[in-house]
């Protein structure tokens, strides 16, 4: 059975860009129910023997909707959260990163501006994302509800939290200043390690 994953970093680490009040329900309420739902929904099948990609891979096959977004949402969640740091190791892309994405987006300014356009742009409550397909070439990607990369066989890189409850408090309706001030807690070094 899965378990809430703990911050990486202290509540108040990652203030002014995201107070401790809004860690405290997105991560404490909001992902802790995603997890026991999961848990609940897989109890005594055979999905709960599965890592969680293949959770998510095997519910979005099979049309399974109340596990797949319970599991979508605790590996988004999960991703969003354990790339940021109040203190990156590296607060700009280096080594193959920093090369594929400039082979993708010609440069990091240039892919910030097409990744925060695309996570201004999701109608509604979702996700924007980096991924990768199975070449390595990189594409960003908007998914609605709990999708992510993984139901569609590509690996998940970076990803940006545009449901409400993950900037109302501090930001209110501006979602664009949300998605602008994400980059200054961004841990370029985890990015990396998912590639």
């Amino acid at each position: 059975m899965f378990t809430l994953t703990p911050l990486p970093y202290a509540p108040e680490a990652l203030e002014p860009v995201i107070s401790a009040r809004t860690l405290e329900f997105h991560h404490g309420k909001h992902l802790a129910t995603y997890v026991k739902n999961l848990n609940a929904a897989i109890e005594g099948t055979p999905l709960a023997e599965l890592p969680l990609e293949e959770i998510i891979k095997k519910s979005f096959a099979d049309g399974q909707p109340a596990v797949f977004n319970n599991a979508g949402q605790v590996l988004n969640h999960n991703m969003y959260f354990e790339q940021f740091a109040a203190k990156p190791a590296a607060s700009e892309p280096h080594g193959a990163l920093k090369s594929a994405l400039e082979a993708a987006f010609g440069t990091l300014e240039a892919f910030k501006s097409q990744f925060a356009a695309a996570g201004a742009g999701v109608f509604g409550s979702g996700w924007v994302w980096l991924q990768a397909d199975s070449t390595g070439a990189l594409s960003i990607a908007k998914y609605s509800g709990a999708d992510n990369p993984v139901a569609h066989g590509l690996k998940p890189l970076l990803t940006f939290d545009v449901w409400e409850h993950a900037y109302y408090l501090d930001y209110q309706n501006r979602r664009p200043d949300y998605l602008a001030a994400l980059w200054g807690i961004m841990d370029w070094n985890v990015v990396a390690g998912r590639l």
